[in-house]
């Protein structure tokens, strides 16, 4: 629509969430081998109910199948690398609709090593068998790459400038500039490309034909898919970089009481950086983003002791059309139609369409993007959720309709908001002696912070 800011749609940021999940930290030492760490995301009715990623000892597909089951059947799973032989069997016999997955090396890798030539042969065989298993099956095994809407890539890069986290870290930079963001962008794209499109085209036509994809190798098909691979791995790229490592820079806890209940205990840092950039991502979906995830003993292998429970961004109520209801925004001066008391919050979305219970004994947590609003605090306590992850911008603040004051007094579950640990250590230290010199007081701060940690 004319005058609308560009949206991703649904494949692709399926198609990215599957990418990103191949990211996730890792809570244990992967094997090298020749099977490649994969994404998985689960989807039904168009809903996000399941992540997951490889472990050590199983891979993604595995993992679903154990964790969801009979409940596969009519699910379209998004792969960030096409299914071994091993996976693809089980999960068709479990009735699954669709299986994308994303075009480069295989999860039994087809990458030419000539160290070991018997690994590259067991390749192709499993190649064979995986092709034989998808023209036999129900399940349609297929690509689904979109191209991004005009402007997408150029809209993601400015709006990351502004994002919390960018902003906050600027502030307390000297001359206050995001040098760092730029340098941050040009590391995750270099990564990523290296890790999801094949740099030589030639090995990448040879591994397409290897996995019954001959039609694609041909032009103007084989510049048009590296150009839409290109365009989404700058796309997550960017958006990974908005959350950027930086100095000491992570979520930190920002209330007075500290306990060690084990439900008020911080995340990893990396996984909450993981999680944060899946909020940042779904946000181009539309507006703002929320991502719940629960801590089990026993759960999802690939992500630890981390599943998902459910994600929601901001929308009119399901079955409106796009003329139901005002589109105004903030600075339309006629309150009556303005949006803001039709739109259903991404936090009031995710609670609504969970595909899991919140159960009270384990540990909960909700990762979005802005301050959650004085309409959605009490909902989220209520549930029962113990953790909320935010960029707090906007606490104590009232934007028009929108009142984010409840935030600063919600009590009973923890905050994590981003925060430079290295001052908090460097002002809970005692006052350096008058006759040290300025390179030792700087040493010793930067000791205490890195110890700490």
């Amino acid at each position: 629509m004319t005058g609308q800011t560009p949206r991703l749609s649904k494949v692709n940021l399926f198609t990215l969430f599957s990418l990103l999940m191949e990211l996730f930290p890792p809570v244990e030492q992967q094997n090298k081998s020749q099977v490649k760490k994969t994404g998985l995301v689960v989807v039904k009715n168009i809903k996000m109910v399941g992540l997951h990623c490889s472990s050590a000892d199983l891979h993604a597909g595995q993992i679903a199948l154990i964790k969801h089951g009979s409940r596969l059947k009519n699910c379209d799973l998004y792969f960030s690398r096409k299914p071994c032989s091993t996976c693809l069997k089980m999960i068709v016999n479990a009735g699954v609709n669709r299986i994308s997955y994303w075009p480069a090396d295989p999860e039994i890798s087809l990458q030419n090593e000539a160290s070991n030539p018997t690994s590259t042969e067991d390749a192709k065989l499993d190649a064979k068998a995986v092709e034989r298993l998808k023209s036999n099956s129900r399940a349609r095994v297929c690509l689904l790459l979109q191209p991004l809407v005009c402007d997408m890539v150029q809209f993601v890069e400015e709006t990351t400038y502004k994002c919390d986290f960018i902003q906050k870290i600027a502030k307390t930079l000297s001359g206050y500039n995001t040098d760092f963001y730029t340098e941050c962008r040009q590391e995750k794209i270099k990564e990523y490309e290296s890790l999801f499109l094949i740099s030589n085209e030639g090995m990448h036509k040879q591994i397409l034909m290897t996995m019954g994809l001959e039609n694609l190798c041909e032009n103007p098909y084989f510049s048009n898919l590296r150009q839409n691979m290109k365009d989404l791995i700058l796309l997550l790229a960017t958006v990974a970089a908005s959350v950027p490592t930086f100095g000491h820079f992570g979520f930190y806890c920002n209330g007075s009481q500290q306990t060690n209940d084990m439900h008020h205990q911080s995340l990893p840092q990396e996984i909450a950086r993981h999680c944060m950039i899946q909020a940042r991502l779904l946000a181009y979906r539309t507006g703002e983003f929320l991502c719940e995830w629960e801590r089990s003993q026993s759960c999802d292998h690939g992500t630890g002791t981390m599943y998902f429970v459910g994600c929601g961004y901001n929308a009119f109520p399901v079955g409106s059309e796009y003329a139901d209801f005002p589109h105004m925004d903030d600075k339309q001066k006629d309150r009556e139609i303005r949006k803001f008391r039709y739109i259903i919050h991404a936090e009031q979305n995710a609670l609504t369409f969970r595909c899991q219970e919140i159960k009270p004994e384990e540990r909960s947590m909700i990762f979005v993007t802005k301050c959650p609003c004085d309409e959605c605090v009490p909902l989220i306590k209520g549930a029962g959720i113990k953790q909320i992850y935010v960029g707090d911008v906007d606490v104590g603040k009232k934007k028009a309709d929108i009142s984010y004051m409840k935030f600063r007094e919600l009590e009973g579950v923890s905050k994590f908001t981003v925060n430079d640990k290295t001052y908090r250590f460097f002002f809970l230290k005692k006052s350096p002696s008058k006759t040290q010199s300025l390179d030792e007081q700087q040493h010793q701060s930067k000791k205490l912070c890195l110890g700490n940690h």
